[in-house]
């Protein structure tokens, strides 16, 4: 399965999943951002991300955590 922008919910379980000491209210979007891109499943343009896609993604990190 390939990850694109838009699978906030679907990157943020993979996300969980590679970095599970994480506390993602705390993350910066510098490393979010990196950390998506380096996912092996990530499959989309690095450069097209803005603040409101990785907000939603940290968003849906979140409330798995919980």
């Amino acid at each position: 399965m390939s990850l694109k922008w838009s699978d906030s919910l679907d990157i943020a379980l993979a996300l969980d999943e590679a970095h599970p000491d994480v506390d993602p209210q705390y993350i910066r979007f510098t490393d979010l951002h990196q950390w998506i891109c380096e996912l092996d499943e990530f499959d989309d343009n690095p450069e097209k991300s803005n603040e409101k896609i990785l907000e939603a993604i940290q968003m849906n990190w979140i409330e798995e955590k919980d």
